[in-house]
């Protein structure tokens, strides 16, 4: 099987992978057979937490416990692509960012992308505006009604694709997955299919590409499968590894899974998957 490029991977430049590694996690794609991979480190401007909040809940992602801001270091970052982009000639190493809450940090994300290029670049929501505050979806998911915070990330990822410029790839728009509470038993997607479905409307609209994320706890066919129903034109892959040793992880069952929907690889390895 054909496995893809590796589109949505993090290293030390990112602030909340303290174990990140650019130069492994080159090593870890070129053992796995992956045709390329890109570093898409993240340009967070959301204050979700404090440091003292932070001692309170350890869960909680901080910004400062790492890196010294949520701002992409970018000299930095091009610093360890050149470099490894001189280690591992063999391998197509692309520059890339995960821009956070694009739609409310307009300003912010535009003069990022006005002075740096980028060969990928992420639109991601991590967090939703609760009581005057932008909060993580962790914490909120701890003590509120799963399946109205679910139905607000997804009309909230609309308002985003509606609103946001600059990102051509929407990053796991099943991220609260990853915080479905046991007590609200097991996720149904056709529980909310026509909110999703909305959003891969509005997806399609935009002309932008559907992420197939391996880095929750399950591939959801229904949203691909409905991707392609909505008219989703092209499909990425990212395992969101903040740690070398996942780097495409489960590459194998997404890809299965996104061609079983109708989307095949491209002629180039860089492409992404198309109808």
């Amino acid at each position: 099987m054909t496995l893809p490029a590796d589109n949505h991977v993090h290293t030390q430049c990112s602030w909340d992978a303290v174990e990140g590694s650019m130069r492994r996690s080159c090593e870890r794609a070129v053992e796995f057979g992956l045709p390329a991979i890109a570093f898409t480190d993240h340009a967070d401007f959301t204050r979700w937490t404090t440091p003292d909040t932070a001692a309170e809940d350890p869960s909680a992602r901080t910004i400062g416990a790492h890196a010294h801001s949520g701002w992409l270091d970018v000299d930095d970052y091009r610093r360890h692509l050149d470099r490894c982009r001189w280690e591992f000639p063999d391998l197509r190493i692309l520059s890339g960012v995960e821009t956070g809450e694009p739609h409310l940090f307009k300003d912010e994300v535009a003069g990022l992308l006005a002075t740096t290029r980028f060969d990928r670049v992420l639109g991601s929501l991590h967090a939703l505006e609760s009581g005057g505050d932008v909060v993580y979806l962790r914490t909120l998911f701890r003590t509120g009604d799963p399946e109205a915070l679910l139905r607000d990330y997804l009309a909230e990822t609309v308002r985003m694709i509606e609103t946001a410029g600059g990102f051509q790839v929407l990053a796991h728009v099943d991220y609260p997955i990853r915080f479905w509470p046991a007590r609200a038993g097991a996720f149904e997607a056709a529980r909310f299919e026509e909110e999703y479905r909305e959003v891969l409307r509005a997806l399609a609209r935009s002309g932008r590409v559907l992420e197939v994320n391996t880095g929750g706890p399950q591939l959801v066919a229904e949203i691909v499968r409905w991707w392609y129903l909505e008219g989703g034109t092209a499909v990425s892959f990212g395992s969101d590894a903040h740690v070398p040793w996942l780097v495409g992880n489960n590459f194998d069952l997404a890809a299965a899974m996104v061609e079983s929907c109708g989307f095949r690889p491209g002629r180039d390895p860089l492409d992404f998957w198309r109808r």
